[in-house]
């Protein structure tokens, strides 16, 4: 029993393009990728630099039309 030879691989890669088709493969092979993308994204946007964390936030306010609501200049920390 050792490993698989060429010829091996060859036909279960036939037999599993008989069953399933050129298209579905082609499917499932964007939508791996596309999962591996989304994940790498998701990775690297949780992780952040010291330069990011240490950088001070805009914060932006929408004008609001209610009497009972105190408009106040936010600062930032120095």
């Amino acid at each position: 029993m050792g490993s698989f030879s060429i010829w091996h691989w060859l036909i279960v890669l036939v037999v599993v393009i008989a069953i399933f088709g050129t298209k579905k493969l082609r499917n499932v092979g964007s939508d791996l990728g596309a999962a591996v993308k989304g994940f790498k994204d998701g990775v690297k946007d949780g992780t952040t630099s010291e330069e990011q964390a240490a950088a001070p936030q805009q914060v932006t306010a929408r004008k609001v039309n209610d009497p009972n609501t105190v408009d106040v200049d936010a600062k930032t920390k120095s």
